[in-house]
């Protein structure tokens, strides 16, 4: 029977980069003890890794997961067009428990870690949005599909570029996404029409907004509707990102510079 080195030396042939995806501690020390330095990919450094990309989603589709990785490391110099990659990741549970070679090209800077690092709004409330979004399409409202969209970042533009519908039952409030509370309220107030604004920081500034940005020159999928062109429109026209849950196929979608970026199956998480 092959032994852990061996095994190691036999994969990582003519590989220039390893990626362990989510490791446990004795992995990522196999992999240094075979002079190897991984680079790690995980929602935190528990390994203290000394190349490290944050995943703010467990991203349930493995290429997500994989492309999201790759173009962190692109984005910090870690690895560069034409390279090998061995990435270590978990497919059927959430340990690693399969390797994928990947050549890095330059296609690979899709727009996925941008939408999460690079944006105006905090990485985190980001994340808490798509969470929100998630479950909503996971259970919806008393059991019915029900469609929502989240405007996050530069509300202040956001705001000048809508209009209400309805009275705002956050316009003297100060309450965050990512409170459990607010998060049912989020849910509860998606049944309703019209947009959600956010701050940079999580703050929700407002609900029952209709987006009224140009929908000229906004190129979107053929079959997605006015919810997932205003989600694309606003975009393009100010420096937030959009995050829509779609009630006919119950995807979740995200825009960015009039762009989709990422569409996530709620159903995989």
């Amino acid at each position: 029977m092959m032994n852990s080195p061996d095994l190691l030396a036999d994969i990582l042939t003519d590989v220039d980069e390893v990626f362990l995806f989510s490791p446990a501690q004795s992995l990522y020390d196999d992999f240094r003890d075979a002079d190897e330095e991984p680079v790690v990919v995980a929602p935190s450094d528990d390994v203290g890794a000394e190349s490290f990309v944050e995943l703010p989603l467990r991203f349930r589709d493995v290429r997500d997961r994989i492309r999201f990785g790759i173009e962190g490391a692109m984005n910090r110099g870690l690895v560069s067009t034409g390279q090998t990659i061995l990435c270590v990741l978990g497919v059927f549970t959430d340990s690693p428990d399969a390797t994928v070679r990947v050549t890095v090209e330059e296609s690979m800077q899709s727009g996925i870690y941008d939408l999460f690092v690079n944006s105006r709004a905090e990485s985190e409330v980001i994340r808490d949005v798509f969470e929100v979004a998630i479950e909503l399409g996971k259970k919806g409202q008393k059991g019915k599909p029900v469609g929502a969209l989240f405007v996050v970042g530069d509300a202040g533009k956001a705001m000048n570029k809508s209009r209400p519908l309805s009275y705002n039952p956050f316009e003297k409030s100060h309450v965050h996404v990512g409170d459990p509370i607010v998060d049912v309220m989020l849910k509860e107030f998606s049944r309703l029409d019209g947009a959600f604004v956010i701050s940079d920081s999580g703050k929700i500034v407002s609900s029952y907004r209709y987006l009224e940005p140009a929908a000229e020159g906004v190129d979107i999928p053929k079959g997605l509707g006015a919810r997932h062109m205003a989600a694309a429109a606003i975009t393009r026209d100010t420096n937030a990102v959009s995050i829509a849950l779609s009630e006919s196929d119950g995807l979740v979608r995200a825009f960015k510079s009039g762009e989709l970026v990422l569409e996530l199956d709620p159903e995989e998480y």
